[in-house]
């Protein structure tokens, strides 16, 4: 693990796979858009593998000149189920309950804003974050550095290297350098090609060690 030396001004975090597990009703709603058009369908695993652009910048390229029939589709059969479905990631609650004790957070998400913020209040998440930024509610999307720079906008910072910006595959790593942050890898990127195949400036191999490594973190600055 190369894990970061000093306590972070704000932590800005990934949704869907970082902190929340809400793959099910995603692959429910590929596969019925896929379903109206006539394509193949997805297993999980080529979810998880597939997954990475918001859906108006990754639509258009899969459904050419109908993706907004296909957009329909898939919110359609989200909306219906996601909530259901919506389980958080192994050790996310102690993990931001944590971190929420030293530092100001939020959330930068390739999910559509209102979903994702329903997601949160969800799993009673909401009061964490000082901002819940989702695809749609910046003029652009996830690598852009839009999101991230309203994020730390609400957590009363400029983006720097001294923001974390935490997520789980190299999207979010391109993400974090393109906004001038830190991109920290949470988990294995097994999904992604693994830890050989992203750049970053740190990982944390599971949500207990990056709680761990925050709390020492912070009992450091304290002392010193």
């Amino acid at each position: 693990m190369s894990a970061l030396d000093t306590l972070p001004r704000a932590i800005v975090w990934d949704w869907d796979n970082t902190l929340a597990d809400g793959w099910p009703a995603i692959m429910a709603g590929l596969n019925a858009a896929f379903s109206a058009f006539g394509l193949p369908q997805w297993t999980l695993e080529e979810v998880r593998a597939n997954v990475r652009k918001s859906l108006r910048d990754s639509f258009p390229a899969i459904f050419g000149a109908e993706w907004t029939r296909a957009r329909d589709i898939f919110y359609a059969e989200v909306r219906a189920r996601h909530l259901v479905v919506l389980e958080p990631m192994p050790g996310a609650g102690a993990l931001l309950a944590e971190a929420a004790r030293h530092v100001p957070l939020a959330v930068v998400s390739n999910k559509q804003g209102p979903l994702l913020r329903a997601e949160a209040a969800q799993l009673g998440w909401t009061g964490h974050f000082r901002a819940l930024v989702g695809a749609g509610d910046t003029v652009a999307d996830k690598p852009s550095p839009e999101p991230i720079r309203l994020a730390c906008a609400a957590c009363g910072i400029l983006p720097g290297p001294d923001v974390w910006y935490v997520g789980d595959n190299a999207l979010d790593m391109e993400a974090a350098r393109r906004a001038g942050c830190r991109g920290v890898l949470l988990g294995l990127a097994e999904h992604d090609g693994g830890l050989a195949a992203i750049t970053r400036d740190g990982d944390y191999p599971d949500a207990e060690m990056m709680r761990s490594a925050l709390l020492g973190l912070a009992l450091a600055a304290r002392l010193g």
